[in-house]
């Protein structure tokens, strides 16, 4: 894919405030090493240029499956087809992770099929009224 596809890379980016926090937690301020914000930036702009790479491939992989969803199979092979094996059980660990959130919240007590439907879409922190 180009970069007019994802209508260029300017238009891509990650939170810079919770990219922040992930440094902070990795260089904590008793390390001694302080981070500039250039270097964060520079950081996002990685980022962004990797997570594009393997979404790219992910979708060429799909495509040629003749699947219009790209599914964690489809990543785990781009990372593999592009060098980055390494990273496929971290990916596996998340993927499943996210299931077993998905189960809890799909079996929750009360929630009428809409709801749950709702709350896939949602982030929880706006489905907890109370």
């Amino acid at each position: 894919m180009s970069d007019h596809e994802f209508g260029g890379n300017d238009d891509l980016s990650l939170p810079k405030a919770t990219v922040q926090k992930i440094v902070t937690e990795i260089l904590p301020p008793s390390a001694g090493v302080a981070f500039a914000r250039e270097s964060r930036d520079l950081l996002i702009e990685c980022c962004v240029e990797f997570i594009t790479l393997i979404s790219s491939e992910a979708n060429e992989i799909s495509e040629k499956e003749a699947k219009k969803t790209i599914a964690c199979d489809h990543i785990t092979k781009a990372l593999e087809q592009l060098g980055f094996s390494d990273y496929v059980p971290a990916v596996m660990e998340a993927a499943a992770e996210h299931k077993e959130v998905q189960k809890v919240r799909d079996t929750q007590p009360g929630a009428d099929p809409a709801t749950r439907h709702i709350r896939r879409l949602l982030p929880p922190s706006i489905m907890d009224f109370g």
